[in-house]
């Protein structure tokens, strides 16, 4: 079969076909082969310079954006037929561009995603590298004789165990956020005291908040009652308070504080854990809630944090149904904020 790959071929072929058939009327008109032959030239030039014209004025400029689209995209044939089938030849520019648009920014998203993936993959590796390269050098060294003196091995002994603790962490964090991910619709949804929750909570973490001289507290307004009843999975909000005040210990400044402090919003409790500590800049701000992105990455090296636990409480916030804010300011410190369902205080 004749493949038709130029406007030109395209022209020619109509021009040929239009005076051949002319010819052939001629002939069985028994018209004279002369005067055939003239006109069937003329019809030829006629048709051939015609054609050429609608094409390139028409047809060409109507068709122009399929060739373009089928040129720059690998797309299989079929499903090109499937976008075009029924669609007037007027609108098939707007249409292929929309479509054109669409295929952009489903390959930008895949391409994010491929990126995201790799960097994770790379923060995980990196993160349990670290640890693990720990252990290895104090068993060794112990290995090479270490054992035999008292001054070294409890000592290597317990830095590998602190590095072994911290390998724990990172695991049982990551496997946290794994089952969020996979199962955030069967939290184990209680009915509790979320004022009373907090209490136990900073009861537990009040000696390492001593180690910095920061003074945790509970408080609300003074109109508020001394209780809040909330719906909610109580594991996972006794999580994200300890990862906030956890936080904000670690980046408080010696001789701080950190409140917790609750809001009635009608049907919700506002939760907020405030804090006077270095602050959050503007550039770090939009990545805090990133795995593994962290504000200080030597401070957080030293106190053995893992990088998720902000990752870990947007989570299970997002779990909730909710969204957890953040404002801050530098030399100030910061608060977090999320709401919870209500629930009334049946105990009255």
């Amino acid at each position: 079969m004749m493949t038709i790959k130029t406007k030109e071929n395209a022209s020619l072929l109509m021009a040929f076909v239009s005076a051949f058939i002319v010819a052939i009327v001629m002939a069985a008109c028994d018209i004279v082969w002369w005067l055939i032959a003239i006109v069937a030239l003329g019809v030829f030039v006629v048709v051939s310079i015609f054609s050429l014209y609608l094409i390139k004025s028409y047809v060409a400029y109507k068709l122009k954006p399929i060739y373009s689209m089928v040129l720059s995209r690998h797309v299989p044939t079929n499903e090109i037929v499937d976008e075009l089938k029924d669609k007037h030849v007027e609108n098939i520019s707007e249409e292929l561009t929309a479509w054109a648009d669409d295929n952009d920014r489903e390959i930008a998203r895949l391409k994010q995603n491929e990126a995201f993936r790799k960097q994770y993959l790379g923060n995980v590796a990196h993160e349990l590298k670290t640890p693990i390269f720990n252990i290895q050098g104090y068993i060794s060294t112990l290995l090479d004789g270490g054992l035999e003196d008292d001054l070294i091995n409890r000592k290597y002994l317990e830095r590998a165990e602190k590095s072994i603790d911290r390998l724990i962490n990172i695991v049982n964090d990551l496997d946290t956020i794994s089952k969020l991910e996979n199962n955030m619709n069967q939290l184990k949804m209680t009915r509790f005291d979320i004022v009373a929750l907090a209490k136990d909570i900073v009861e537990q973490l009040d000696i390492e908040a001593a180690k910095r001289n920061i003074k945790l507290s509970v408080k609300g307004a003074d109109s508020l009652p001394s209780t809040f009843w909330v719906t909610a999975d109580q594991h996972f909000v006794g999580q994200v308070l300890v990862n906030l005040i956890t936080n904000s210990i670690h980046y408080g400044k010696e001789g701080g504080s950190t409140r917790i402090k609750f809001r009635d919003m009608m049907d919700k409790v506002l939760v907020e854990v405030e804090d006077t500590g270095v602050g959050i800049s503007k550039d770090d701000m939009p990545r805090i809630f990133e795995r593994f992105y962290r504000v200080d990455k030597s401070r957080s090296r030293e106190q053995g944090g893992t990088g998720l636990g902000l990752a870990i409480v947007k989570h299970i916030v997002e779990a909730h149904g909710e969204r957890i804010t953040v404002r801050s300011e530098m030399g100030v410190g910061t608060t977090f904020a999320f709401p919870l369902k209500k629930e009334v205080d049946t105990t009255k």
